[in-house]
């Protein structure tokens, strides 16, 4: 018989997670997740479907109080949307899939899920599209992906690119007084339209880049033209993955975000890493710089539905003890 409990307490929330998720994305970690959860400070509410008291599903969820839905935890947001990618929902079937949506605790909006972790049904729709880039399929040459572009846009790129280099243009690591640039340039750039403008997002991201650091995971990149700041990107390595977390430019050097994102990708070649995630959104550039796009889908639910019926006995709710 199926049961359905619900855990809100967060160290209970965090026990299921860590047994539950596998890490195969930085985002994944319950680490990154808490730095966002402790800032936003949502209720949490997690679905848990026991079948003979195994788990077989588990739906993470937060409620989003400006919004008034629940979102996939831990409802970190901006304008209203969330942040955080890779979302995964825990279900052994499609009918343990169905069962945590049919039992949501109220309207549900759960954004860049995995398809990977889904079944697919009448509530799932795509999203946006994440970018990345494997260099294992150019043979880790930055030489072989450059020929990606056709003649014409190849020689006007290394053009542009080495203009900056004989305009004096260096490259520096983990300087962490270059956040300050980044978060300045960022704001001036997207003002209120910048995540850095809600004062919990930055909070959060201020606490998972210590995270990162004192784990050994960050990786800041500073394009310096003489003594002036052009460009700064925070990236972190996990595993064999390079992921491109936030970045900012100096609106002063018109075209430098080239030269940077081409530098990720030429370290990510010579450290042979197995894949370069630019995250969502195009931007007007990751299109144009060939990389590889994977849809991300959303689930939007209106109301909750009636609880679930099966073959195999009601579903009832209850607590969980971890």
């Amino acid at each position: 018989m199926y049961t359905l409990k619900t855990v809100e307490d967060i160290e209970e929330c965090a026990c299921i997670w860590k047994k539950y998720w596998d890490a195969s994305s930085i985002f994944d970690l319950w680490e990154v997740r808490k730095c966002f959860a402790e800032s936003f400070d949502r209720h949490n509410n997690f679905i848990v479907l026991e079948n003979d008291n195994e788990v077989q599903g588990v739906l993470p969820l937060s409620w989003m109080e400006e919004s008034k839905f629940y979102s996939f935890f831990p409802g970190e947001s901006w304008h209203g949307k969330t942040w955080l990618e890779q979302n995964k929902v825990y279900a052994n079937d499609n009918n343990v899939f169905q069962i945590l949506l049919d039992n949501t605790p109220g309207p549900v909006h759960m954004r860049y899920l995995c398809a990977n972790s889904l079944y697919f049904n009448d509530s799932l729709r795509v999203d946006e599209t994440n970018y990345h880039l494997y260099p294992g399929e150019f043979n880790y040459s930055f030489d072989e992906y450059m020929q990606k572009f056709s003649s014409k846009s190849r020689k006007n790129l290394s053009k542009e690119v080495a203009n900056f280099y004989e305009s004096g243009a260096t490259i520096r690591y983990n300087e962490l007084k270059d956040l300050d640039s980044l978060f300045q340039m960022n704001l001036s750039a997207f003002g209120d339209q910048s995540y850095f403008n809600d004062k919990r997002f930055f909070k959060s991201f201020e606490m998972l880049i210590k995270w990162l650091w004192d784990n050994k995971m960050l990786r800041v990149t500073t394009v310096m033209i003489g003594d002036k700041i052009a460009a700064v990107d925070i990236g972190t390595v996990y595993g064999s993955e390079y992921v491109v977390l936030a970045g900012g430019t100096n609106p002063e050097f018109q075209g430098i975000a080239k030269l940077i994102n081409f530098h990720h990708i030429k370290w990510a070649c010579e450290n042979k890493f197995d894949k370069i995630d630019f995250l969502c959104g195009d931007f007007g550039w990751k299109e144009r710089f060939h990389l590889t796009s994977k849809p991300l889908y959303e689930i939007k639910l209106i109301s909750s539905q009636e609880s679930t019926i099966t073959e195999s006995g009601k579903v009832s709710t209850g607590t969980y003890g971890c």
